[in-house]
């Protein structure tokens, strides 16, 4: 709860700043327009900075909170439950690539009855170093994500598999890439570059007396 607190005052805070510096609500709706447009880049992007760390602090807290670990031993035809998706096994296929043989399991994932995606997930070796990796099938569904990654055969035909569901994980980056843009809008503001040169003021000619 303090987490979740802390990123909706920053993010709010951030909007906040910016609604009580152009006036909002309390002059007329031409004159905060002309305030909110006047204002410095600086307060943008340090709007946007704050908002960034809000929301990445949103998403550490619903991932760390709400995300679910399954590891189940699955069959052909199985099925099992993920953050409110359900995976049908289908099976499993061999491939080959340029320097490695693969095992791919195919995964369809269904919502309420309907087939909403499908993925591949690989128990892949290569084949020069007898190197064997894993890789895991992602899905992307809004701001979450959904992983599926295969273990080890089972005697009986089946395979384990390690499935996670991980909510809200994309507002992590999305709010890195959001205080990176902030910082780049205040840098642009030229009174806070470093060592930038001020604009002289044109200086008027005296205008000539005339002659007697």
């Amino acid at each position: 709860v303090l987490g979740l607190a802390a990123g909706l005052f920053l993010v709010l805070g951030a909007a906040a700043d910016l609604w009580y510096r152009a006036g909002i609500g309390k002059v007329a709706g031409n004159v905060a327009w002309h305030r909110f447009a006047g204002l410095p880049r600086s307060a943008f992007g340090s709007a946007l900075a704050h908002a960034g760390l809000g929301v990445t602090v949103l998403g550490i807290v619903a991932v760390t909170t709400f995300q679910t670990e399954h590891v189940v031993e699955m069959k052909p035809g199985a099925t099992t439950d993920a953050g409110g998706y359900s995976l049908h096994f289908d099976g499993m296929q061999p491939a080959t690539g340029p320097n490695y043989t693969e095992e791919r399991g195919h995964f369809t994932v269904r919502r309420a009855g309907v087939a909403v995606a499908d993925t591949w997930s690989a128990k892949r070796l290569y084949t020069a170093r007898q190197m064997p990796t894993t890789e895991a099938g992602i899905l992307t569904f809004g701001l979450s994500q959904l992983y599926v990654s295969l273990g080890d055969a089972t005697k009986d035909g089946g395979i384990v598999v390690r499935i996670w569901w991980k909510p809200f994980i994309l507002c992590i980056w999305g709010g890195a890439v959001l205080m990176a843009f902030g910082g780049l809008v205040s840098l642009s503001d030229r009174r806070l570059r470093v060592g930038a040169p001020r604009r002289k003021a044109k200086q008027t000619r005296p205008a000539l007396e005339p002659a007697e």
